[in-house]
């Protein structure tokens, strides 16, 4: 897998968005995509058959943010997505085109998807909980 991450060109520290394409080299058993500070997690498992884990539940436990945004991920299942990323003043920084089992990762500022093939399928993940359009975004542009 390949992990391209797009940094602001504003806060050269900031990142902003990722993306994950393929690549013919064999991973390692996990790679992390994500920093762990973030909202939204996401890791590659490379795993073989047979391979299992330890049975288990996530406990609830009190989380404490100053500030919360969320954040969202595309997968493509089927089909083929242009993806437009912003910097934080609302300039392009730049596209990317995902292609079946590739994704996106948008942290902070903002984006655009542009559906490419006829009956495109999408998973899209974003961090909760979802208080409705109003709260959760603000349009660019006009």
């Amino acid at each position: 897998m390949i992990i391209k991450k797009i940094y602001s060109k504003i806060n050269d520290d900031k990142l902003l968005h990722i993306v994950c394409k393929h690549s013919k080299e064999k991973d390692k058993n996990r790679i992390d995509i994500v920093p762990a500070e973030n909202f939204i997690q996401c890791s590659i498992l490379n795993l073989e058959k047979g391979q299992t884990f330890r049975p288990h539940r996530h406990i609830k436990k009190e989380r404490v943010y100053k500030e919360k945004i969320a954040q969202e991920s595309w997968v493509v299942i089927k089909g083929k997505v242009k993806c437009i990323f912003y910097d934080l003043d609302n300039s392009i920084l730049t596209t990317e085109y995902l292609l079946p089992g590739e994704s996106s990762f948008t942290l902070e500022a903002g984006h655009n998807y542009e559906i490419l093939e006829e009956e495109t399928i999408v998973y899209e993940y974003k961090t909760g909980p979802y208080e409705g359009q109003f709260l959760d975004k603000e349009f660019i542009g006009a």
